[in-house]
């Protein structure tokens, strides 16, 4: 090939390598993504959303981009962030159509039997998924069943305040709400009373919490080396409970629990699920039961302690269900149907300092909202917050205003949602409420209170926490 012939091919080589660089930009730019930044190489923009707050990371971009929606790269993937009660009722309505639950690379470690050899997504359902249709399937978490299970509720409240806080001036209350729910949900989804068990299990589930977002650096010292050693720990823990719990049934006990369940369960290919498995579910369960529903009642301690209007409202409310009964009768359906100021007051609590900040979402194909386009493949984030202090919709949003839930004009529909909605709204919702009004009944009947540490610091990123704990100054009726 002489020269000219040579330099022919390479100028035809360049012209097409530059058309198709050309083209790919044309195409891409039909492609309108929201506005927003990708933030630094790899790392994005995760460090600012997990250390600034997650809530404060969205209301800032919603005021600087758009109210509606915009980019950005959390916890190494593009992530759409869509705001708003009109994101909300998208979000809503088109689960499992144009995105499926996706978790974090961080959960997807630590939770390893959800590690599965199924191609895509949309192709197998997301481990989410599948625990959230074996505990609908037999409806452990239906008002029915939960309606049984509310006396011994009641009972395991009362036992438990009795020997944590008589006799006692001064407690702190987020441990023992972490115990107390604890103390629930195993007692619900694994049948075990054990509180020499339960008590090893606090510490290991505190770890595992602040570690399902956490950046994955596996070394000593950092969030997630600790999530996956307390992973680790409680899974072998599970793992005993789920041999006692085989050996039980084969000596005939009868089934009454979401594990005994996952035991006798079968795909449908007849086969039971692995031990690991089971262990994870559980696992995954236990930790929805305890960190949410812990955080609202300390919360919940919080508010009503600094105000003796609100405590009196709901002493009121709670002393005439009392009147009604028989002395120690124990809770029923009927008298939480009742609670209905209370129950205004921990969906305010709930309001002000939601449980959980946000989740995440995969996009299963292309899809426009807004005027913008997200690509197949990216995630979408979902964030109660992005409404929960609005004032376009809760006049004087930073005040705590139980009443606000009695006025017709408030809320707006899909502006309070705390527990999600569509097909993927929490399945534990009635079981939270329940637990929550429970212990609140129980606590106002016996004591007031008064916080120690008014203005504590409250950290953490994806789960509020009070820096101290709450402490809080009993004082008995």
């Amino acid at each position: 090939m002489d020269a000219f012939d040579l330099s022919t091919l390479v100028f035809v080589i360049f012209s097409l390598i530059l058309t198709a660089i050309v083209y790919k930009r044309r195409s891409s730019n039909k492609t309108k993504l929201p506005p927003g930044s990708f933030g630094w190489p790899v790392i994005g923009e995760t460090i600012d959303f997990l250390f600034s707050n997650p809530e404060k990371f969205v209301s800032n971009r919603m005021k600087k981009y758009s109210p509606d929606i915009f980019k950005t790269k959390i916890m190494g993937e593009k992530t759409a962030v869509i705001c708003g009660p009109n994101g909300h009722k998208f979000l809503f309505s088109n689960e499992e159509k144009l995105f499926t639950s996706f978790r974090t690379h961080s959960m997807q470690r630590i939770f390893q039997s959800y590690q599965s050899n199924s191609p895509s997504p949309s192709s197998s359902p997301s481990p989410s998924q599948s625990t959230r249709v074996i505990i609908r399937q037999p409806g452990f978490l239906k008002p029915e069943a939960l309606t049984r299970y509310l006396g011994e509720m009641d009972l395991i409240t009362q036992e438990l305040l009795k020997s944590h806080w008589e006799g006692r001036n001064e407690i702190k209350t987020y441990p023992f709400a972490k115990f107390l729910t604890l103390t629930l949900a195993c007692r619900f989804f694994l049948g075990t009373n054990n509180t020499d068990r339960i008590t090893k299990l606090v510490n290991y589930f505190d770890d595992i919490t602040l570690g399902l977002h956490a950046m994955i650096l596996n070394f000593r010292g950092t969030a997630f080396y600790r999530a996956n050693k307390a992973a680790f720990a409680v899974r072998r823990e599970l793992i005993g409970v789920i041999k006692e719990k085989k050996e039980e049934m084969a000596n005939g006990v009868k089934m009454q629990d979401i594990l005994c369940y996952m035991i006798v369960v079968t795909d449908s290919k007849g086969k039971f699920m692995p031990e690991n498995e089971i262990a994870d579910k559980i696992m995954g369960l236990l930790v929805a039961g305890y960190s949410t529903v812990a955080t609202t009642i300390t919360f919940l301690m919080k508010y009503v302690g600094q105000r003796s209007d609100i405590y009196e409202k709901i002493l009121i409310e709670q002393k005439e269900i009392v009147a009604a009964k028989k002395p120690g009768e124990v809770l029923t359906w009927e008298d939480m149907l009742k609670m209905k100021y209370s129950w205004n007051v921990i969906c305010e609590t709930m309001r002000l300092t939601p449980p959980l900040q946000g989740t995440f979402r995969q996009v299963l194909t292309d899809f426009t909202y807004a005027g913008y386009s997200i690509p197949k493949g990216w995630k979408v984030y979902w964030t109660a917050s992005s409404t929960n202090k609005n004032p376009a919709y809760f006049q004087n949003p930073e005040q705590f205003d139980p009443s606000r839930y009695e006025k017709r004009d408030e809320p707006t529909p899909y502006t309070y949602v705390p527990f999600g909605g569509g097909p993927r709204m929490c399945p534990g919702k009635e079981y939270a409420r329940l637990a929550i009004l429970t212990f609140l009944h129980n606590v106002v009947l016996k004591y007031k209170w008064e916080l120690l540490a008014p203005d504590e610091k409250v950290v953490g990123d994806m789960m509020p926490t009070p820096e101290k704990g709450l402490p809080i100054r009993l004082h008995q009726h």
